[in-house]
């Protein structure tokens, strides 16, 4: 059953909380929650029966954390400090897609995060340009033009994934929730906007950067440049493909991650 938290920005957000033990919170990329989401689900319960406490939650303008007002990366943030709070203080992040840039931006802004498992970080997808990418889809929004922010927002995605969205039932919601892509293009163009080594060396805890056994060339690039600018992050290969993990072995490696990132602390 669906439980409900309230952040300090007075943001009503949906998740479900499962297990006892180190936190592990999932932060969602452009797109996804959890009623369309059962990946992410059956991971975080084959997880929470490894020993660990987990949180699935819906960003905020999705699924049961509807927003008004324009959702930046500040409140997401404070989404995201209140879940933390909820799983006891600290907790591990994992970040697929642009949530691995909202995850790293939650770490670099101090939140109580004991580690970072980022699955198939976007970054360099847009090189030199998601500022422009995402003040475009900001102006689209602001026109009143969400299916053309949706599109100019996967521009660079295969092809075959908007038209798989626009033969979705559920393709006017798909619509209707790009206004929550705003952290996500908001997060993306801070990874751009220095050296990796810059933004990012300054981490100090544990951190594994996750990629499909199948996955695109830009996302490997990624993620050697995200392990190269952190100091003792570690790449990791993992069984997966079309940017989507599989939930037995990912749930057995985050909860031993996170149980190991708790250790660290105690």
């Amino acid at each position: 059953m669906t439980e409900f938290t309230t952040t300090r920005l007075g943001d009503r957000v949906g998740f479900d909380h499962r297990g006892a033990g180190p936190a592990l919170v999932f932060v969602a990329g452009a797109g996804p929650y959890r009623e369309i989401d059962p990946w992410t689900t059956a991971t975080a319960e084959a997880a929470a029966e490894r020993g660990i406490s987990t949180i699935v939650y819906d960003r905020l303008g999705r699924g049961e954390s509807p927003a008004t007002g324009r959702i930046d990366l500040a409140r997401e943030l404070a989404a995201l400090e209140t879940l933390i709070e909820i799983g006891g203080g600290s907790a591990v992040l994992c970040g697929h897609s642009s949530g691995c840039t909202i995850s790293l931006a939650a770490a670099v802004e101090g939140l109580p995060v004991t580690g970072l498992a980022l699955w198939e970080a976007p970054i360099g997808g847009t090189v030199g340009g998601a500022a422009a990418w995402a003040t475009e889809v900001d102006r689209r929004i602001e026109a009143g033009d969400l299916e053309g922010a949706l599109a100019h927002y996967m521009k660079d995605m295969p092809p075959e994934w908007l038209e798989g969205a626009r033969q979705s039932p559920s393709y006017p919601e798909v619509v209707a929730q790009v206004v929550s892509y705003r952290p996500d293009g908001e997060s993306l163009t801070w990874a751009e906007s220095a050296p990796l080594a810059d933004l990012l060396g300054g981490i100090r805890v544990p951190v594994k950067v996750m990629a499909g056994e199948s996955s695109f060339d830009e996302v490997l690039a990624a993620a050697d440049a995200i392990t190269a600018a952190i100091p003792g992050a570690v790449m990791q290969r993992m069984p997966g493909a079309d940017h989507t993990w599989e939930p037995e072995p990912m749930a057995a490696e985050l909860a031993e991650f996170a149980a190991a990132c708790a250790a660290m602390v105690r």
